[in-house]
């Protein structure tokens, strides 16, 4: 267990290291907000190009996998490990030769991911209205706005594939982006 004394410490090292290294967070930030206002203005380029980063991740995590599960190939679980593996390299291998089939896949998951996310959402919101007392209603907003960007993707299925996934990855780099430029800037003036 921490004692308070070590987290006050903590804290106060944290404070300094941002301090020290705003210039850092303020680049880091800017160019996640011109990445994000990229994605968001050509958004059908951005899922493309997500759709192909991700075939990549899985066609070398997969090798990896093969290579790791032939190495330790005596370890319990060989036939599942060998599995996963084959698996992230079709799934690479999937994406990256069709990346538009890809995008309309994925499209199809993050649809139903926000779909699922707006349930729970909901659902969490109904069994703790009476612990959060007024701040149960926002879980229940947050749960209406899943549900209806899910409506929105998949009934524009076919078309939302062009422009869903690079869309959200947009607003995402630029939120972030803003939060970095946001802490730099209190780190420069020392407010952090």
């Amino acid at each position: 267990m921490t004692a308070p004394e070590d987290f006050t410490r903590l804290q106060s090292e944290m404070r300094a290291t941002v301090r020290e290294h705003w210039v850092a967070f303020l680049i880091e930030g800017i160019l996640l907000a011109i990445l994000g206002l990229a994605a968001m203005i050509v958004p059908p380029l951005a899922s493309l190009a997500v759709t192909i980063f991700l075939g990549w991740m899985f066609l070398i995590s997969g090798i990896a996998g093969l290579v790791l599960t032939f190495w330790a190939r005596q370890m319990p679980g060989f036939w599942w490990a060998l599995v996963s593996a084959v698996l992230g390299v079709i799934a690479g291998i999937i994406l990256i030769a069709a990346p538009v089939q890809g995008t309309f896949t994925l499209t199809i998951v993050v649809g139903a991911y926000f779909l699922a996310e707006g349930v729970a959402s909901i659902m969490y919101s109904l069994e703790h209205r009476r612990e959060l007392t007024g701040r149960w209603s926002w879980l229940l907003v947050a749960g209406l706005m899943d549900i209806l960007i899910a409506a929105v993707i998949i009934i524009g299925l076919p078309g939302s594939a062009l422009w869903a996934i690079g869309l959200l990855v947009g607003i995402n780099l630029l939120f972030g982006g803003a939060t970095l430029i946001g802490m730099a800037l209190a780190a420069r003036s020392g407010n952090v």
